[in-house]
C-alpha cells in the first residue's frame, strides 16, 4: 500500500508540495513557539534551577508570595529560630536585592544581587553554571558574578576581574556564569555581606531561608510544622516552589494564553489547509479511486490508502520542519536563547504532525467513502 500511496503523491506534484509545505510550516511554528515557551518557563524558575538543591532542603518565604522572584523581606532572627527546631540541621539566610550595575564605558544595567553565606552558597550558582572563575572568589569584598549571555543586552564585554560599580560602589566581576539567566532580571551572585553592603540593606534584612533537614527526618512533617509555628511563613519543597513560580508568572502575565493561542491557531490552520488540499486532490483523482473500487477494492482499502498518503506527507514534512527547528536552535544559541529539542519533545511534535495531517485527510476519506464506482464511468 505504501508503494501505491507514493505513486498517488507523485501523480499530482503541485498539490503534494502544497500539503508538505503546510505540514512544514505548521510543525515548525508549533515547535518554535513551544520551545520558546519552555525556555521562558525555565528562566522563570531559575533562581531555584541555578541552585544546588538537595533532597533534604526546604525553602522558606513569607506566606503571601508563591513566586520566588517576588518575596517580601524577613527578619534574620527567624534563621536562628528555625535552625533551632527539632529536625533542622542548619538554616541559611539569603538576600535578593535589586541594584544597578555601571560599567567603565558608562553603560548601566538593572541586576538582582543574590547573596548567600560563604562558603556554602546555598543559592548557587551550581558548578555546571560556572564558565570561568571560582565561586570561592566571591568571598572577597565587593565581588560579584556576571552572566556571559548578558553581554549582548548590556552591550559590553565581560571578563574576569573587570571593574564595575554596583549602586555607585566599586566592585569587580570574579565569576562568569553561563546559562544562569533569570526571567526579567540579570542575576549577580555574591555573599550575603556583599549584597547587603552594595544595596544598603539593613543587617537584619533577608529574603528567604533555606533549611537543611537532619538525616531521616520527614520533609512533610517540617513542611506542616513551620507554618503552624510561624504563621507568617510558608515552607516549600524547592521544586514545588519552582513550579508555583512558573504557574504564577504564566497566569499573571497571560504569557501561557498568548503562546497557547499561537500554537492552537497553527494547528487549526494546518489542519484545514492540509484537509482541503487533500480533499481537492481526491476530487481531481476521483476516477482513479472509482476504478479501484470497480476492480474490487473495498472502502476500507481506499480509505486506508488516503490515510497512508497523509502519513507520508506528515513524515516528509516533519523531517523538513525538524531541520528548520535545528537551524533555529543553533542560530539563536549564541544570544543566550537555549532551545532544548529533546527526544520526548521531538516525539510529541511528530504526534501533533500526524494528528494534523491524518485528521485533515478525513475530509477526503468522507468524500471517497460515499463514491459509487459506476458514477465515474
Amino acid at each position: 500500500m505504501l508503494k501505491v500511496a507514493f505513486k498517488f503523491i507523485k501523480y499530482d506534484k503541485a498539490k503534494s508540495i502544497g500539503v508538505i509545505t503546510a505540514v512544514v510550516i505548521s510543525t515548525f511554528l508549533i515547535g518554535q513557539q513551544l520551545s520558546l515557551l519552555f525556555f521562558l518557563m525555565g528562566l522563570m524558575g531559575n533562581l531555584v534551577g541555578n541552585a544546588p538543591v538537595g533532597d533534604n532542603e526546604l525553602w522558606i518565604i513569607e506566606k503571601q508570595s508563591k513566586n520566588i522572584n517576588a518575596v517580601n523581606q524577613l527578619d534574620e532572627r527567624l534563621v536562628q529560630q528555625i535552625g533551632s527546631l527539632r529536625g533542622i540541621d542548619a538554616a541559611y539566610p539569603v538576600v535578593l536585592a535589586p541594584a544597578q550595575a555601571t560599567f567603565l564605558d558608562g553603560k548601566t544595567a538593572s541586576v538582582t544581587l543574590v547573596g548567600a553565606e560563604a562558603p556554602h552558597f546555598v543559592m548557587g550558582p551550581g558548578r555546571e553554571k560556572i564558565a570561568q572563575g571560582n565561586i570561592r572568589s566571591l568571598i572577597d569584598p565587593h565581588t560579584v558574578s556576571a552572566e556571559i549571555y548578558s553581554e549582548k543586552s548590556w552591550n559590553t564585554n565581560l571578563v574576569l576581574d573587570k571593574p564595575i560599580e554596583i549602586n555607585g560602589k566599586a566592585a569587580k566581576i570574579s565569576v562568569l556564569t553561563k546559562g544562569a539567566q533569570a526571567f526579567g532580571a540579570s542575576l549577580m551572585y555574591t555573599t550575603l555581606e556583599n549584597a547587603r553592603s552594595m544595596t544598603n540593606l539593613p543587617p537584619s534584612a533577608i529574603s528567604l531561608i533555606i533549611a537543611r533537614l537532619e538525616p531521616g527526618i520527614s520533609k512533610e512533617t517540617i513542611l506542616s510544622d513551620i507554618p503552624r509555628l510561624f504563621p507568617e511563613l510558608q515552607a516549600w519543597d524547592a521544586k514545588e516552589l519552582q513550579k508555583s513560580t512558573v504557574k504564577e508568572i504564566l497566569i499573571t502575565s497571560n504569557m501561557g494564553m498568548s503562546f497557547g493561542t499561537l500554537v492552537l491557531f497553527a494547528m487549526i490552520s494546518g489542519f484545514f489547509i492540509i484537509g482541503l488540499t487533500l480533499y481537492s486532490s481526491a476530487l481531481d483523482r476521483i476516477k482513479d479511486y472509482g476504478t479501484l473500487k470497480a476492480i474490487g477494492a473495498s472502502n476500507g482499502y481506499v480509505n486506508r490508502l488516503i490515510i497512508v498518503q497523509a502519513f507520508l506527507y506528515a513524515v516528509i514534512g516533519y523531517m523538513f520542519a525538524m531541520l528548520l527547528l535545528l537551524g533555529f536552535k543553533f542560530g539563536v544559541r549564541n544570544s543566550g536563547l537555549i532551545i532544548d529539542i529533546s527526544l520526548v519533545f521531538s516525539l510529541f511534535l511528530f504526534g501533533i504532525t500526524l494528528l494534523i495531517a491524518v485528521g485533515g485527510s478525513l475530509f477526503a476519506v468522507h468524500k471517497i467513502s460515499k463514491l459509487e464506482p459506476a458514477s465515474v464511468f
